[in-house]
């Protein structure tokens, strides 16, 4: 898809794919896997995109797109922390700016990071960079949470967060 294409337009059909490869499948290293690839492929400007799974009290790196990165992200610590121990969307215009900014990557200029709660624990988190500033913004917010939201209904996530 052109960079110029609708984000609506974007998120509809990036939609129908998380669904479609979701469809029939709980275990949650291919969904993860499939999904953080579907994503990055299909929004323009992303230098990573990925998830970090609550394991033994701290995120830890799980399947992505993208250069390496960090592998443990204590709760409450830069974007993702912030997002686990809030519960809630974050949507970071310029990461140089957000308090305890972790830099795993020093190309990225603004992050989004969505939270996975089940039964009001956090469980992972959907994690996206970019290396453009203001990449992200509510239609971002909405299209990501309703990916979440497939992921909620498809994954086994007592399998995903044993340590």
């Amino acid at each position: 898809m052109p960079d110029g294409t609708p984000k609506s337009e974007r998120y509809g059909l990036l939609t129908r794919q998380v669904a479609a490869l979701l469809e029939g499948e709980s275990d949650w290293l291919p969904n993860l896997a499939n999904v953080s690839s579907a994503v990055y492929a299909s929004l323009p400007g992303l230098n990573w995109a990925g998830f970090y799974l609550m394991r033994g009290g701290e995120l830890v790196l799980g399947p992505f797109q993208g250069q390496p990165a960090c592998v443990r992200i204590t709760p409450g610590r830069g974007v993702c922390g912030t997002a686990a121990t809030e519960q809630v969307t974050q949507v970071v215009e310029d990461v140089e700016k957000f308090p305890g900014h972790i830099a795993c990557d020093p190309r990225s200029r603004s992050e989004i990071v969505v939270p996975v709660v089940v039964g009001g624990e956090t469980v992972a988190v959907l994690d996206l960079d970019s290396s453009r500033l203001a990449n992200f913004d509510a239609a971002d917010r909405q299209g990501l949470e309703a990916i979440v939201a497939l992921l909620l209904d498809a994954v086994d996530w007592r399998a995903a967060t044993r340590v």
